[in-house]
């Protein structure tokens, strides 16, 4: 096996075509990294569109059964501030006849005791 010894002196023509080598080499590196990170970029965007539609999709949805929901709500509390009305209005009639009566009775007593 033959070894070979390493130059001991690096001549300025060497060093610069050394240098060129690795300043090709990073362009090289650096454009395949931009490549990729625009293919990445681009993936990501389109993923995140699709995200967006799905869940602006959903939340109509769900808008939508919100809104019949409350609707029903709102129908049901009409329908019982009615039904609470009506059934106030008769308590109210019932309550007036008992307190004429009421009335009428110690009116009786009074001018019964007083005649």
């Amino acid at each position: 096996m033959a070894v070979t010894t390493p130059r001991e002196t690096w001549t300025d023509p060497r060093i610069d075509d050394l240098s060129k080598k690795v300043d090709a080499g990073f362009e090289k590196a650096d454009k395949k990294m931009d490549e990729g990170f625009a293919r990445a970029d681009k993936k990501m965007d389109e993923g995140f569109a699709r995200a967006d539609k799905k869940m602006d999709a959903g939340f109509a949805r769900v808008d939508k059964k919100m809104d019949a929901g409350f609707a029903r709500v709102d129908a049901d509390i009409c329908e019982l501030r009615g039904e609470m009305k009506s059934g106030f209005d008769k308590f109210d009639k019932k309550f007036d006849r008992l307190t004429f009566t009421l009335l009428a009775a110690a009116a009786g007593a009074v001018l019964t005791h007083l005649l």
